[in-house]
């Protein structure tokens, strides 16, 4: 199986990263719950990965909390920063991760910018949007469906002007663009480590901009046992239970490989994959193709001859894995214009070679 759904989970995962998984897990114990070897191996296994993700994200090591996946993060930021009746303003494609929960809360939601592609229409949108009631923004990386980047550092600069909480989704970012905390003074930036970071699944970090008031969960974090509040500071105000450090070695051994090869070199060559593939179905006259100057290595396509669902499984049956339907982004969908039939979304890695983009865009055309 030749994998192309790389912005669901990077796949397969690197032989260190398995390696350093396995070892976590007959060397490791609970970090923080003992001053035995194997406890003290934990914690410093995952002191590492958190000294490594503030180089890489340009922030504090006490200021990298570790969670489940962007989608714990978010919620952590969410409902930290927003309450019931709350104005928050998101773009135009925001996933579910950030949807759901504000629509759980009872949040009043506006959407601003919904032209793909059009940084200028995005930022003009933001500017419009938020006013004097805006309790918070949330904001999108990289949208998930369609790739586009959106102008997050002018709309940080703009929340930081108006004095208004920033959200940032980086679940298509991470380890992919650079990223720093310190640039955009965001309040919480939540990103993944299964994907860009080529960690395992049921990882993730959350940078936190600012002291958190409100907690998702609470329990032991192996500091302060005496006190029945949680610890007022961070990371522990945020890390209840037990972390898992098996996956935390995996995703230190993810990001020490991204390190060595460089974001730019992995981003300039998603981008080249993509638009082999791009060129290719713009040529064949048989798929609508979404893109634009401002894309990463996502590529939404529709064909004009079948449904998106059938040629996802037609692909699968010839030996590529790609992703049909709306993503978890219905709202990316709608403003699109693609809710009713969805994309076929093909996602590359800075793995694949020209050859593997080759076979594939044979293998749709056909």
């Amino acid at each position: 199986m030749t994998y192309f759904d790389h912005a669901a989970t990077s796949f397969p995962k690197p032989p260190e990263v398995r390696k350093a998984v396995l070892r976590a897990m007959e060397e490791c114990g609970n970090p923080g719950r003992g001053g035995h070897r194997q406890a003290m191996l934990a914690a410093e296994t995952v002191y590492e990965c958190r000294l490594q993700c503030a180089a890489m994200f340009d922030c504090k090591p006490r200021q990298i909390v570790f969670t489940s996946g962007t989608t714990q993060g978010l919620n952590m930021a969410i409902k930290d920063l927003v309450s019931r009746g709350d104005a928050v303003v998101v773009s135009g494609f925001e996933h579910n991760a950030v949807m759901r929960p504000l629509h759980a809360i009872g949040a009043k939601v506006t959407v601003a910018g919904r032209k793909l592609f059009d940084p200028r229409d995005t930022l003009r949108e933001f500017e419009q949007a938020i006013g004097a009631d805006t309790k918070a923004v949330v904001c999108t990386h990289v949208s998930n469906v369609f790739g586009y980047i959106l102008p997050l550092q002018n709309i940080a600069n703009l929340c930081r002007k108006r004095g208004v909480p920033l959200i940032v989704d980086a679940a298509q970012s991470a380890g992919m663009l650079p990223l720093s905390l310190r640039r955009l003074a965001a309040d919480y930036v939540a990103l993944p480590g299964h994907k860009g970071l080529l960690g395992p699944m049921g990882t993730g970090v959350l940078l936190c901009g600012r002291e958190p008031q409100r907690t998702l969960l609470e329990g032991g974090t192996g500091s302060l046992s005496r006190e029945l509040a949680m610890p007022d500071f961070l990371p522990d105000r945020l890390e209840a239970g037990t972390p898992n450090v098996p996956g935390i070695a995996g995703l230190s051994a993810g990001i020490r490989l991204i390190e060595n090869i460089g974001i730019r070199a992995i981003t300039d060559r998603e981008i080249m994959i993509s638009d082999h593939i791009l060129n290719k179905l713009e040529d064949s006259g048989r798929f609508r193709c979404f893109s634009g100057p401002l894309r990463s290595g996502v590529l939404s396509v529709q064909p004009t001859e079948e449904s998106c669902e059938a040629a996802a499984e037609r692909l699968a049956e010839k030996g590529f894995a790609v992703r049909a339907g709306l993503h978890c982004a219905p709202l990316a969908h709608a403003s699109a214009g693609t809710l009713e039939k969805g994309t076929l979304r093909i996602s590359a890695s800075f793995l694949h070679t020209a050859e593997d983009a080759e076979r594939l865009t044979d293998a749709m055309i056909m």
